[in-house]
């Protein structure tokens, strides 16, 4: 079992999700961590057995068949592996009446597979996978106003709460004179402390973060978030993290909820101009007569072989493989990069890998990284027609 690369599931599930069923004839299942796997098939055969009251017959046929190519692939096994397992087998055939029965086996995710599922429907359940593919990025949350403040991370999706503070600042008085211009002065000095203590607060978690954090977004109703920014509450380097502002209704648990609800467009903004600089940059190299910007698979692995790639670039839309070829009579050996699966006389393929996977190995072997870009922006789509692969070099 090879662990999938999240752009390797990515692409899978793109496959996957493209199969559209005539009928509710593709079959889902998903094998939690820890399943036992001869429950799994038990309830499987249960399946099968009610199957066989379905009125189509090539409906009935086609599911049964389905489930037993799953039930099949399944015994294959002596324990579920670590990490879980997911099946989508079914007629994909695009000729009524015919039948092509299929099975994907994804039997070592990224993720654990927490769900146990089987489903029978006219398109695959890929959700529990597509949230295993999404990128789980770490943003700050600072939400406050004069009575409350809070501090939360949020990684992808969830979110988690980190500290919560209630203000003893009062609110604004009606009296004049000396009484009202003392008491005004109290409560400024009040909310100084105030401000004072959540931005200690936020300095120390988003620090001990460090890295992690790719941004932070300060919320809240009223001008207080205005009057927190301004002033020097948070250190340098934090506040640089700060990516914008957002008013809200609220503060407290319903201040963070309309946060995210809220700040959805903002982070999406955020990823997409992260990537226009890169692939902005990459450009640039590429016009310079010594830049440090290289394209092509083949000038992309020498250099990372010769220890000159700094990070590798590669698109999502790249759809290239990488064929081991092997001369059964002479046993030459040689490496094709195809789209598609090469037919060589004498030849037979002997292994076949994503790019990206091969690259990625590539550059753990040679303290490289690789980045993957979307085809989203203007950018994206002509880094796609490039080739999609190339890499930023550490010299030239």
């Amino acid at each position: 079992m090879v662990e999938l690369t999240k752009v390797t599931l990515k692409k899978l599930v793109k496959q996957i999700a493209a199969i559209k069923g005539r009928h509710t004839e593709l079959v889902t299942v998903y094998v939690p961590v820890g399943a036992n796997l001869h429950d799994i098939v038990s309830t499987l055969r249960t399946e099968q057995s009610t199957a066989e009251n379905i009125k189509s017959k090539p409906v009935r046929k086609n599911v049964v068949s389905a489930l037993d190519k799953i039930i099949r692939e399944i015994q294959m096994y002596k324990k579920t592996p670590p990490k879980g397992m997911a099946f989508f087998a079914g007629n994909i055939s695009e000729r009524e009446g015919a039948s092509d029965i299929q099975v994907w086996v994804i039997d070592e995710p990224p993720d654990e597979i927490k769900v146990k599922m089987y489903w029978c429907d006219q398109t695959f359940i890929l959700e529990p996978l597509e949230d295993m593919i999404k990128e789980k990025q770490i943003y700050g949350i600072i939400c406050l106003d004069r009575s409350e403040g809070d501090i939360a991370l949020l990684r992808g999706k969830k979110l988690e709460p980190i500290v919560h503070f209630d203000s003893i600042v009062p609110g604004k008085t009606r009296a004049g004179g000396q009484s009202s211009a003392r008491f005004s002065r109290v409560r400024e000095g009040m909310l100084n402390d105030w401000l004072k203590k959540i931005g200690e607060a936020a300095n120390k978690i988003f620090e001990e973060h460090g890295k992690e954090i790719l941004g932070i977004i300060v919320s809240g109703s009223g001008p207080i978030k205005e009057m927190f920014l301004k002033e020097d509450y948070l250190h340098g380097k934090v506040k640089d993290k700060v990516i914008g502002m957002i008013d809200t209704g609220y503060t407290g648990d319903f201040g963070l909820q309309e946060t995210i609800e809220k700040s959805e467009s903002l982070l999406r903004e955020e990823e997409v101009t992260k990537e226009k600089k890169l692939l902005q940059a990459f450009f640039t190299e590429l016009q310079k007569p010594h830049g440090r910007g290289v394209y092509g698979i083949n000038e992309v692995i020498k250099r990372t072989e010769n220890g000159a790639v700094d990070r590798i670039v590669v698109s999502e839309g790249c759809q290239l493989h990488v064929y081991e070829l092997l001369n059964t009579q002479t046993e030459e050996k040689k490496t094709i990069f195809s789209t598609t699966k090469p037919s060589e006389p004498g030849f037979s393929i002997m292994g076949d890998e994503d790019a990206f996977d091969f690259l990625e190995k590539l550059a753990e072997n040679y303290g490289s990284t690789v980045v993957t870009v979307s085809t989203d922006t203007r950018e994206g789509q002509q880094f796609a027609e490039l080739g999609g692969i190339g890499a930023f070099l550490r010299y030239v």
